[in-house]
């Protein structure tokens, strides 16, 4: 069963895909697997490995591919999410990173190579406040940092 949504991300792992929907789905409330589809006689993978799998995380579908290493994931795309507190942006960071690796400005790649932008909701309306001396203090805090740090972005936001 493929997902009913409009457009659903579709993505390719080498043979984690199964293992990759697990960890995903254990993150993220409103989150579970849909189904695992298997390879068959035709192949190319040997018949009965794990051929996709249908997830949904925060109601969101998904579809996980076990099609080889020939398609690494890089940063080029990137699944946003938008959290509600400092302690959700802390709890989602700290597993998401477990064997993967930090980057700048609240994204980071998983141990899959995903690449993740963890960042709190009120960031974006900070960025589009119509005063731009605001909106440029938080963009200068923002640049300086790896994972988001909120009460930081508020304290530039709200300086002067």
């Amino acid at each position: 069963m493929f997902a009913k949504q409009k457009i659903t991300p579709y993505l390719w792992f080498d043979t984690q895909a199964e293992e990759a929907a697990l960890f995903y789905t254990s993150l993220f409330k409103d989150s579970r697997i849909v189904s695992v589809n298997h390879y068959g006689d035709a192949g190319p993978r040997p018949k009965g490995s794990v051929l996709t799998v249908v997830f949904e995380l925060a109601g969101q579908s998904f579809v996980a591919l076990n099609g080889g290493p020939q398609f690494p994931f890089t940063e080029a795309i990137s699944l946003f999410v938008n959290c509600d507190t400092q302690t959700e942006v802390d709890a989602l960071w700290e597993k998401l990173l477990e064997g993967g690796q930090a980057q700048m400005c609240g994204w980071l790649k998983d141990r899959y190579g995903v690449s993740w932008q963890i960042v709190p909701g009120r960031l974006g309306e900070m960025l589009a406040d119509p005063d731009p001396v605001r909106a440029q203090r938080v963009t200068e805090v923002m640049l300086r940092m790896v994972k988001l740090d909120l009460a930081a972005l508020e304290e530039a936001y709200g300086h002067g």
